[in-house]
């Protein structure tokens, strides 16, 4: 509303599905795992399952900001986003690290005395950071109403997989609660491919769409078939 941006009806549903795949998720999801200490999460950020995560996700944000942003940052909206994206689920695990470790600070056992819970301050300042300045690039570049969906996704996407990959949040879960979860997750991909599909809807039906398109015959010529009848009573 803000930057004048029109949402059409698809657009509208679009968002609907979102909200609706997004909360069947949240209601559905797994209970927080009770954390005792910093030097816990980092155990369980070292280990070999997520560390290789981790590293994955280092070589795929490189190689995108390095070879694909430049070319097919301004085209494809999947440049950018797919960074903040990659970077975001990394974040916070981060953030959740440094919260808890703050939290229990705050109880009485503190928590900064151990270097573990400063590297993970420096992971969520750099994450922070890479992910505002990605995300500034793809909203300058594409429509708000298209960005901020996939982006959702995306992030929302990456961050389930690292955390079940850290926290292994589906071990205690039953086969409902992680169908629950899928088919809302599904959900969210309908709305976001909705809004896809639909987000050139309102520049095809404007009157900037009527423009002349000459038909060609077969002698080379061009005839005024493709004009609309007001453009062309306007020209004679």
């Amino acid at each position: 509303m803000i930057l004048g941006e029109k949402l059409h009806i698809f657009g509208m549903v679009g968002c609907v599905l979102c909200v609706v795949g997004s909360t069947t998720i949240v209601l559905h999801a797994p209970q927080e795992r009770q954390i005792e200490s910093v030097k816990e999460l980092w155990d369980l950020a070292t280990e070999p399952a997520f560390l290789l995560y981790a590293t994955l996700v280092i070589v795929a944000v490189v190689i995108i900001i390095v070879q694909y942003a430049p070319k097919y940052g301004q085209t494809h909206i999947i440049a950018y986003v797919g960074v903040c994206s990659l970077v975001g689920s990394i974040g916070v695990m981060s953030v959740q690290a440094l919260g808890i470790a703050l939290k229990l600070t705050f109880s009485g056992t503190n928590q900064l005395l151990y270097p573990q819970t400063w590297v993970f301050a420096v992971v969520v300042v750099t994450c922070v950071f890479t992910q505002m300045n990605y995300l500034n690039k793809a909203l300058d570049t594409f429509n708000t109403a298209l960005v901020s969906p996939i982006y959702y996704v995306t992030f929302t996407s990456l961050t389930i997989v690292a955390s079940v990959i850290m926290f292994k949040d589906w071990n205690g879960q039953t086969a409902t609660q992680i169908i629950t979860e899928l088919c809302g997750f599904v959900t969210i991909l309908s709305g976001t491919f909705l809004l896809h599909k639909t987000k050139d809807l309102v520049e095809v039906s404007s009157p900037s769409a009527f423009m002349r398109y000459p038909k060609y015959d077969e002698g080379g010529g061009s005839s005024e078939e493709g004009i609309p009848l007001k453009h062309r009573e306007s020209m004679r």
